[in-house]
């Protein structure tokens, strides 16, 4: 499977840098100086108490406005929500936010594994199913995509050796050698 990897966040990771490229809205309760340049609607070189900005991942230490409503989706029914349209990265974005000590992260950490197993027997029915269909996939977040393509792999490849297997099955040389050799020597006693 190529998607073999620790579910930490990981420096030098690709899979990491993007679920932590996600943007978050961002309200700055205390003025910031020199960090002007970050609002480009704003000329003034500070930012000031109560501006509004959307910042990646990766400069927030708190938040999950963009949590709230999705979360409870999830509960009720996994299935219906469209992954990809709320972040490529879906599951690893997840597992940063449950780290981040919020009041939240709790719930997040709690409704994420079940997301993904509400989630994951559907994947595979379509992987095994679909046959090419391109528009099963397009609602799906990175790992469930790579998991349809290795399911969907891994059918075609039983297939083509349930099919294959009405072919005469032989024994190995090796056994072959092995039996003539046993049969030599009990003919030379």
């Amino acid at each position: 499977m190529k998607y073999l990897r620790p579910l930490t966040p990981n420096y030098f990771s690709i899979d990491d840098i993007f679920a932590t490229q996600e943007r978050l809205p961002c309200k700055f309760l205390v003025p910031v100086h020199r960090l002007g340049f970050l609002d480009p609607s704003s000329e003034n070189e500070d930012l000031a108490e109560g501006t509004s900005l959307e910042l990646p991942l990766w400069l927030h230490r708190v938040h999950l406005q963009h949590s709230g409503d999705i979360w409870e989706i999830l509960k009720a029914d996994a299935s219906v929500v469209d992954l990809h349209k709320l972040s490529i990265y879906f599951y690893d974005f997840g597992i940063y936010l449950s780290k981040m000590g919020h009041r939240e992260s709790a719930a997040i950490a709690v409704t994420l594994p079940q997301t993904f197993k509400e989630r994951f027997r559907q994947v595979m029915d379509w992987a095994h199913n679909s046959g090419t269909d391109p528009t099963v996939a397009q609602g799906l977040d990175n790992l469930e995509r790579i998991l349809f393509q290795e399911g969907h792999a891994t059918r075609v490849q039983l297939d083509a050796w349930l099919n294959d297997g009405s072919r005469k099955i032989t024994a190995a040389d090796m056994v072959i050698n092995h039996k003539k050799r046993k049969r030599a020597a009990l003919d030379d006693l």
